[in-house]
């Protein structure tokens, strides 16, 4: 916008031809130069500067970072009910070097056209098509956003962009009627009633929740060690079956090995004995056998009751079977 800034007028002796000089001094404003009411093309940075006195005029245009302020804005919403917007500030910047083209476009009282107006627009285009519950609630933390990107799009629209800027937007609560407050007060007093029952109910479920939770934990730990026992009881049996199955076989390996060499030794046994199974031996033991009866018979038959007579060889060797057993007995009287 355009303020007016420190001016210090000093007048000095001059030549004739000088005169009617002034000599200005400004601080972080530009001037727009005016001759005769036309606007000149050469615009004047801050420092000393001579003008012709009613002849030359000026406008000062500040080039610094500035806050512009629209008051009292009103806003009518998509429901009918009007509200006001007691302050919106508008922090802007005017690039040095545009100020020429921003004059010579919007005048030195460019801010009317690109903000005060802009803004009230905008706003009331915003406030149009929303409800009051979305303007002084729901999209309120939207507002100051939305219209600084607006504002700065219908520059950007211009080819003015680089030119001027808009920093930031800050729009205050509206205000709005008064009943409509109370309910909205009354509104605001139950939803937070309502938000603190819910929190109410979260940590209750939430402390259910860690109830039920421990107790899981719990029933997981005591199953985890009924597992891990159940684990080592099935380990020691199978354990002890492994050596079970070792020793039964070791037995069994004793057992077949005694067999083995019982049989192998009956084997050798039966074979010996079949060796022996010679006709001679055989009837030597059956001559044994009868040495052992209790009873002897005396006869002149006696010899012959086991003589082949089919047999002469036979007879004789039964014969001498007989001295030997006689033999025998007379030695063991």
């Amino acid at each position: 916008g355009h303020e007016h800034g420190p001016v210090v007028g000093i007048s000095l002796p001059l030549p004739v031809p000088l005169m009617f000089y002034q000599l200005f001094f400004k601080f972080n404003f530009s001037l727009s130069r005016y001759q005769r009411g036309a606007l000149l093309t050469i615009t004047s940075g801050p420092g000393f500067h001579l003008m012709l006195p009613f002849i030359t005029t000026y406008k000062s245009v500040q080039t610094t970072i500035q806050t512009d302020e629209v008051k009292n804005v009103p806003c009518g919403t998509s429901g009918g009910v009007m509200i006001y917007f007691d302050r919106i500030e508008v922090v802007n910047y005017l690039v040095p070097s545009a100020v020429f083209d921003i004059v010579k476009n919007f005048t030195a009282d460019y801010d009317k056209a690109l903000i005060f107006n802009k803004v009230h627009h905008e706003l009331n285009q915003f406030c149009s098509v929303h409800s009051l519950q979305e303007v002084y609630i729901g999209l309120f933390d939207q507002i100051d956003e939305n219209l600084k990107l607006t504002l700065q799009t219908d520059l950007t629209s211009m080819a003015l962009g680089s030119s001027y800027r808009y920093s930031a937007v800050r729009v205050t609560k509206p205000n709005i009627p008064e009943s409509i407050r109370r309910n909205y007060e009354l509104m605001e007093s139950e939803k937070t009633k309502l938000l603190i029952s819910q929190q109410t109910q979260k940590v209750v479920e939430k402390e259910a929740e860690t109830e039920r939770l421990k107790a899981l934990i719990e029933a997981e730990k005591v199953a985890q060690v009924s597992e891990i026992k159940f684990g080592q009881k099935v380990m020691e049996k199978e354990t002890e079956k492994k050596i079970s199955e070792i020793e039964d076989g070791a037995y069994l390996a004793r057992q077949k090995a005694k067999a083995d060499a019982e049989f192998y030794t009956a084997l050798k046994v039966a074979e010996a004995n079949k060796l022996k199974l010679t006709p001679e031996y055989l009837l030597l033991m059956k001559y044994k056998a009868i040495a052992t009866n209790s009873k002897i018979y005396f006869g002149n038959e006696i010899p012959h009751m086991f003589v082949d007579s089919g047999s002469a060889e036979s007879s004789v060797k039964a014969s001498a079977a007989m001295d030997i057993l006689g033999e025998q007995m007379m030695d063991r009287d």
